[in-house]
């Protein structure tokens, strides 16, 4: 094509646009990426595709997937973009998700990509659990720094610790199921009803309890250990332990909507996804992501944590997941925040 008729077609586009006469497409993309990169990730995809708007929904995991779940005979949702693989697994044994294989999949680490060919989803960055203690809140009270899952039962931190609500959290789930991983099912639900005598509540948010930790409202709060370094260096005076016994992780994992009116669209978004400009800034906030080779040290991420990572058992905390909301419930629920 030779430069006139290139500036030809562009004048053309232009002048369309500015009739209103080229078509723009609206994407609803249900997400529970934290709110403060939302607007970097829309930005940054409109530079190549300014005709689709990203309308994002955003809450969190356990809201977004029941949401979904509610909505599976009308999806109102064309993409979901941040999810928990946990949750896309599920969406995919429902049959709710379109399989795609978006451009340069293959250039992923292959435990970020669905099994399935083409992947019903694939991931972007992995979150993993951690503890964050504050280290002014907790010396005042002269409670002992713990170093494991187990020390947190012990009867000085009664009152003194905060984690998320599963049920409504991502990171909540990923640390019940892990334990009951990590201790196998019996030891793993008497770990917790020790633990649940230290509560003092549960939130609806993964990251609260490490904020609330940074700011001094608790001593301890069970989160992740992206927030706690994004904590620490905003100067909230906290530790970010890794427990001995190993933690427990779950995946960011992004997927088209089964049913979408704009199916091309949401292939655009997902081939967005995968790309090495999209895990950079998925990198700015966590240490794993799915593109080798683009990771880089994120300030005050702990050490040794990637080696604490146990290995996660996605299949079994996806199939087994309204059984253990259940009967956490039924054990727990009385301490956590109304909704």
């Amino acid at each position: 094509m030779n430069q006139f008729r290139k500036t030809l077609i562009g004048a053309a586009a232009a002048a369309l646009a500015a009739t209103g006469a080229l078509a723009e497409t609206e994407l609803t993309v249900y997400t529970a990426i934290e709110a403060e990169d939302l607007p970097r990730y829309a930005e940054t995809f409109n530079k190549s595709h300014p005709d689709i708007t990203v309308n994002w929904v955003r809450d969190s995991t356990g809201v977004i997937t029941a949401k979904l779940l509610a909505e599976k005979d009308n999806p109102q949702a064309d993409v979901v973009w941040g999810l928990a693989a946990t949750s896309l697994l599920l969406l995919k044994s429902e049959g709710m998700l379109e399989p795609y294989a978006p451009a340069g999949v293959d250039e992923l680490d292959p435990k970020f990509v669905d099994k399935d060919n083409p992947p019903a989803w694939v991931g972007m960055d992995a979150w993993v659990a951690a503890v964050c203690v504050n280290t002014i809140e907790s010396e005042k009270l002269g409670l002992d720094m713990p170093s494991s899952w187990k020390d947190l039962t012990d009867p000085q931190y009664e009152g003194h610790v905060i984690m998320p609500n599963p049920a409504s959290s991502g990171t909540g789930f990923l640390d019940v199921s892990s334990w009951l991983q990590i201790f196998g099912e019996e030891e793993g639900w008497a770990y917790m009803d020790a633990l649940h005598e230290n509560i003092a509540r549960y939130t609806h948010s993964g990251s609260a309890p490490c904020k609330m930790a940074a700011s001094g409202e608790i001593p301890i709060g069970i989160s992740f250990a992206f927030r706690g370094a994004k904590s620490k260096a905003a100067g909230g005076p906290i530790e970010i332990v890794v427990p001995s016994e190993g933690v427990g992780w779950d995946m960011e994992a992004s997927a088209i909507v089964a049913g979408t009116a704009h199916p091309e669209a949401a292939q655009k978004l997902i081939d967005f996804t995968v790309t090495k400009e999209a895990s950079e800034m998925y990198n700015v906030g966590y240490a794993v992501v799915a593109y080798p080779g683009v990771a880089k040290p994120v300030e005050h991420f702990p050490e040794g944590l990637l080696d604490a990572m146990i290995d996660n058992d996605f299949e079994f905390a996806a199939n087994n997941r309204a059984r253990i909301l259940e009967e956490w419930q039924s054990r727990y629920g009385s301490k956590s925040d109304p909704q």
